[in-house]
Parts: C-alpha cells; sequence; structure tokens
C-alpha cells in the first residue's frame, strides 16, 4: 500500500472536519461582532480547503504529492483557521505567527500539487 493510499482516509476525515467548521463558523461570523471578520476568513479557508483535502483523497492514487500536498494544506489550515477563532473567542492566538505558518504551508501545499504535475508514475 503506497503512503497516498494509507494518507487518504485521514485526508477524507479531516475533509468533512473541514467542511462542518467552515459552515459552523460561517454561521457564527454572521452573527458576530465587531470581530466576526476573524471567524468568517477562518470560515473561508476551512470552506477552501475541505473540498481540496476531499480532492486529494479521491485522487490519491494519480498525484504522488497527494501525500505532501494533504498534510501542508491541512496543518497549515487548523493552524491559520485555529489561530484566527483562538484569537476571537480567547483573545490571543495559538502562539506568535502561527496564522502566517499556517497561511505559508497552505501556499506550500499548491505547490506541492503544482509539482506532482511533473512527477510521472511508475
Amino acid at each position: 500500500m503506497t503512503l497516498n493510499a494509507r494518507i487518504a482516509p485521514l485526508l477524507y476525515l479531516f475533509a468533512g472536519l473541514f467542511g462542518f467548521a467552515g459552515v459552523a463558523l460561517a454561521a457564527a461570523a454572521a452573527h458576530g461582532g465587531d470581530d466576526a471578520h476573524l471567524v468568517a476568513s477562518a470560515s473561508a479557508m476551512c470552506l477552501a480547503h475541505g473540498p481540496t483535502l476531499l480532492a486529494l483523497a479521491i485522487g490519491a492514487e494519480k498525484l504522488r504529492t497527494a501525500w505532501l500536498a494533504g498534510i501542508l494544506i491541512g496543518a497549515g489550515t487548523l493552524l491559520f483557521a485555529g489561530d484566527l477563532v483562538a484569537l476571537r473567542y480567547a483573545g490571543s492566538g495559538l502562539f506568535p505567527m502561527a496564522a502566517p505558518t499556517g497561511g505559508f504551508a497552505m501556499m506550500f501545499g499548491w505547490l506541492a500539487i503544482a509539482v506532482g504535475a511533473f512527477i510521472r508514475r511508475g
């Protein structure tokens, strides 16, 4: 069993969790106060990257870099959205530079998808 096949269930799990969180956070943002933009941004990241993880899980056997992209995008989304939600509801972020670290991880995850276009199966 390949690494991509072993990580696919984890990608499915986080795709579902991010979808759920994205919808819940969108509802919270709609009823939020002055800091609703933080929750809305977290919602947007979850709703953008949940389907991405689903696609990576479905196509894991076709894209050699799916495991790397999934880890980077999943961890990045957790850090980015988690930091914004913590800032809104707990009054402080997860740790200094958590959101930017998560953002860079997501960007590198997308680059891993692009690099996968040039790595032949074989």
